[in-house]
């Protein structure tokens, strides 16, 4: 699986692996010059050496040691000259061979048929090679390590409008009409040419969310007239004595989706002006008001359709929230239950600063449960009623109040409801009571 790294991350990276790559180079080169170079110095110390004692008047002037590091072996002369028999067999030229466990340069040398043998310890070559290897080495490291400073102070440097024009374009206040653009403040290069484009996708941001409010408002606003209409319809077909059981029933029914479309249009007006934050201005209520209110409209909804309703209102903090936003976030939960049960019981249980809404329905899939907050995705697609909008509405006034609603599955079936309402004194939040 591909490693997810920031930027700043894979500059250094690279500059490390290019100077890696750069300093092993030189490295390389430098350890295998000064072998050759030692080698070639070598060859020839050892054959001027082993030359001057060939030239010498007489074998007696000859010395097994002439120098401190060397011994001289000559085949047929004085007794302490003679060759080991692990030298006699070397051919002609220099050679590194091992003598007595110990590892020497050797040049030999057949002169009339005699073989002349010039040995030269190798401990002092070895000791060179290994401070060279150390400082080698030692090099390699701080350059590797000078590259990674380098490399995070110039991806720093390097970033930085790039973390600054981030930043700016996560910042909410650029959707508003009256953000400033974001070009101006860059230079003419890619930076700026990406500032650019921001500007151009967010221009075309903003209008299409100011036509989304727009439209919003305009609907809503337009639908109040009808419903208002039905709503007096209902109330003067109420008063009508001649209307049997059955069509009273019916206009029950009318006036309750009226009711219910009032305030879904009350919801979408206060969440058109998200942005303007004028949400707070609406009336308020507490978290027992709305219950009792709601569990009136719904506790006889849910005994008609021979379920047992349980009300738990034993916790209230006296805290005050937007009535619109909570009745419409607490009415399409108890909806929502009310239409997947067919047998059993609907509880509502108020808490210190929030509520759950439980029953014994139909449950909703595990596949499911993750997608039932997007908007059209319904938990039986097999029942005719709904949209699959209630759940998406109450996702969507949570995210807008900063409140938190999580699903969960009751055993053996059903679901389980229960939204956080944050503390007082968050954004767009309780209302002083």
């Amino acid at each position: 699986m591909d490693r997810k790294q920031s930027l700043n991350t894979r500059i250094v990276i690279v500059f490390a692996l290019m100077t890696a790559l750069v300093a092993g180079f030189f490295a390389i080169g430098i350890v295998a010059t000064v072998h050759v170079v030692e080698r070639k110095l070598t060859i020839l110390s050892l054959g001027g050496n082993l030359h001057r004692l060939l030239l010498l008047e007489s074998p007696e002037q000859w010395r097994h040691r002439p120098e401190k590091s060397e011994l001289f072996f000559a085949q047929d002369g004085r007794a302490d000259l003679n060759l080991a028999p692990s030298l006699s067999a070397l051919p002609e030229g220099f050679q590194e061979v091992l003598f007595e466990g110990q590892p020497y340069s050797a040049m030999t040398r057949v002169v009339d048929g005699r073989r002349y043998v010039l040995l030269r310890d190798q401990v002092s070559l070895k000791q060179r090679e290994r401070l060279l290897f150390s400082v080698v080495a030692v090099g390699f490291v701080l350059s590797i390590l000078l590259a990674v400073l380098l490399g995070w102070l110039l991806a720093k440097r390097v970033m930085a409008p790039v973390i600054r024009l981030a930043r700016q374009v996560h910042h909410r206040d650029q959707l508003l009409a009256l953000a400033p653009p974001l070009a101006p403040d860059y230079a003419n290069d890619e930076v700026g040419e990406l500032a650019t484009s921001f500007d151009q996708t967010l221009g075309r941001l903003r209008a299409a969310l100011g036509r989304e409010k727009m439209f919003t408002s305009d609907v809503s606003h337009e639908l109040r007239t009808p419903l208002m209409v039905l709503a007096s319809s209902c109330e003067l077909l109420f008063e009508n004595p001649s209307l049997d059981a059955r069509s009273q029933a019916q206009v029950g029914r009318i006036a309750r989706a009226s009711d219910e479309m009032c305030q879904l249009v009350d919801t979408f007006l206060m969440l058109a002006h998200t942005e303007s934050r004028t949400s707070h201005l609406g009336t308020s209520a507490s978290l027992k008001e709305v219950a009792d209110a709601l569990a009136d409209i719904w506790g006889k909804l849910i005994r008609d359709k021979g379920l047992a309703f349980i009300y738990n209102a034993e916790h209230d903090s006296g805290v005050r929230y937007n009535l619109t936003f909570l009745q419409s976030v607490m009415g399409n939960l108890l909806r929502n239950a009310w239409h997947y049960t067919d047998q059993g019981f609907i509880r509502l249980s108020l808490l210190e600063h929030g509520f759950v809404v439980e029953d014994s329905g139909i449950g909703i899939p595990e596949e499911k449960r993750n997608a039932m907050f997007q908007p059209f995705v319904r938990g039986d697609e097999q029942r005719g009623e709904g949209l699959g909008l209630g759940l998406s509405l109450v996702q969507r006034i949570c995210g807008h109040q900063h409140w938190r609603v999580d699903l969960d599955s009751r055993a053996p079936n059903g679901c389980r409801f229960s939204v956080d309402l944050a503390p007082p004194g968050g954004p767009d939040q309780p209302f002083p009571g």
